[in-house]
């Protein structure tokens, strides 16, 4: 059975990742908008051409992040544990998205609404600062992602996933995982063989 944890410590679990400290008034306020979430496996929480309208944090599962091309799955991102995802254009310009939000594990995600969200940084900087260091965190990872893909071999970016990321190669289904890494399965599965022949 998966446990919901209370919403006061999932708020400062949430602060704790992201490098914030609210006080303790705020720290409440935070935790009051939070809305717990508990989903199956294949439950989407954002369609595309909706506007995404939370932040959403992971305590427990996995989730996808992916847009459609030509009946093609393409991953963007894939969270687990202690990360929040969201369509960022979406989310922040509150207009539709252009991506799809779906859990590959039954999962627990505590939802932020933008709008609750946003009426509490316009009462209190520590808010402001917290919004800052979510979307600093999401776009150093959308360069960084980018940067490995453009410069990186198939080997080098299933190394560097596994050292920086080690929950996604373990859990989430290979097809997905390499859609993410943007190489074929079958290259993913080559590199994979060689990888574990060298370390084993």
């Amino acid at each position: 059975m998966i446990k919901v944890d209370k919403p006061k410590d999932v708020a400062r679990d949430l602060c704790a990742n992201y490098g914030i400290t609210l006080s303790a008034d705020n720290l409440s306020r935070l935790a009051e908008i939070m809305e717990p979430m508990k989903l199956l496996r294949g439950k989407t929480t954002v369609v595309e051409g909706d506007v995404c309208k939370y932040l959403f944090y992971v305590t427990y599962g996995l989730v996808l992040q992916y847009y459609k091309r030509d009946d093609i799955t393409v991953t963007e991102n894939i969270v687990h544990e202690g990360e929040i995802i969201t369509c960022i254009e979406s989310f922040f310009k509150q207009e539709p998205s252009t991506m799809n939000l779906i859990t590959l594990e039954p999962s627990v995600l505590f939802a932020i609404p933008h709008d609750k969200l946003y009426e509490l940084a316009g009462t209190s900087y520590e808010f402001c600062r917290l919004i800052f260091s979510i979307e600093q965190r999401m776009l150093i990872q959308s360069q960084q992602r980018a940067c490995v893909i453009r410069f990186d071999t198939a080997k080098e970016r299933y190394l560097r996933t596994m050292k920086e990321n080690p929950e996604i190669i373990r859990r989430a289904p290979l097809h997905h995982v390499a859609s993410l890494l943007q190489i074929t399965p079958e290259t993913l599965s080559r590199v994979r063989n060689q990888v574990n022949m060298e370390l084993y």
